[in-house]
């Protein structure tokens, strides 16, 4: 590999990881505050604004009782938190962000309408609430190292210039930080869908679930960035040898022009010496010697 090809999968590397680090920042600062852009970043939105079915006699006056006592129209699911609201007024106000967050809807429900009063759940709800709860801490351990990896990673890049020997510990990280996010973007993606379809399997509960598209983009473009990254830095360390020569530059550079004097130039660059004709040197004839003849005596 050329020292050209060698940097440019090195920029190729370092953009990708750019990338990911800006779509991995709206995926963990999603959700977190009432703004217009992060609003719209979730996990899942639960919507009890009709928790009572229409079925139910008088549901609609249970309905507002409901919202009188604290239960609000919707739920939206972040990473660090949750943020509530109505239909018709919007967000009203959002958690605290939390380090190793989960949401609870049993809890949040029952401080809403019971104040805080226990009640007795089923042993199907209280498993499928540890695996929430497990599955939701391990996705935002992974995604904060995903990111930290990622940022480390992408400042060490251009250390693969110097040999593939350098390469190879940069691929172990890549496929660390690769594993990390692309995990994490699995365990988000699968808690959404499935309580999406846990909540609406509730037939006698009118309640309705929406997932949020874009931080399903989000995370799975910064998952394919790591990935593109990681294997650019798998082929730097294993398949390819760094040319110190420079011959293919040079050659490159001769082949490009026509000119018989850069032509010479990049020969002899390449340490070939030019052939040089060979210049014979003519020999006189020898002329033949006449002795002086004596006058007779």
């Amino acid at each position: 590999m050329t020292r050209n090809a060698r940097r440019n999968s090195v920029i190729v590397a370092a953009v990708c990881y750019l990338i990911a680090i800006v779509f991995l920042i709206l995926v963990l600062t999603g959700n977190t505050y009432n703004r217009p852009i992060l609003a719209d970043i979730y996990f899942f939105r639960l919507d009890v604004s009709e928790v009572i079915p229409v079925s139910v006699p008088n549901a609609v006056l249970l309905n507002s009782i409901a919202r009188s006592l604290g239960l609000h129209d919707f739920y939206q699911v972040g990473l660090w938190n949750f943020c509530q609201g109505y239909l018709d007024e919007g967000f009203t106000d959002c958690s605290t962000p939390t380090a190793g967050w989960w949401f609870n809807p049993v809890e949040i429900m029952t401080e809403q309408l019971l104040s805080g009063a226990s009640i007795a759940l089923p042993a199907e709800i209280n498993t499928a609430l540890t695996i929430l709860r497990i599955g939701q801490q391990v996705m935002f351990g992974f995604f904060l190292a995903g990111i930290c990896l990622a940022f480390i990673v992408m400042l060490l890049t251009p250390v693969a210039l110097r040999s593939r020997w350098w390469s190879l510990p940069l691929a172990l990280l890549a496929c660390l930080t690769a594993v990390l996010v692309t995990v994490a973007s699995t365990i988000g993606t699968a808690m959404s869908l499935a309580a999406k379809f846990a909540i609406t399997a509730q037939s006698e509960l009118n309640l309705r679930a929406d997932i949020g598209v874009r931080m399903f983009v989000f995370m799975w473009i910064a998952s394919v960035m790591v990935i593109v990254a990681f294997f650019v830095h798998a082929i730097m360390g294993c398949c390819c040898r760094l040319d110190r020569s420079g011959v293919g530059e040079n050659a490159d550079a001769a082949e490009g022009s026509g000119s018989p004097k850069e032509e010479k130039a990049s020969r002899s660059s390449l340490g070939q010496v030019p052939k040089l004709p060979n210049f014979m040197r003519k020999r006189r004839s020898a002329q033949p010697t006449v002795s002086p003849v004596s006058p007779a005596s």
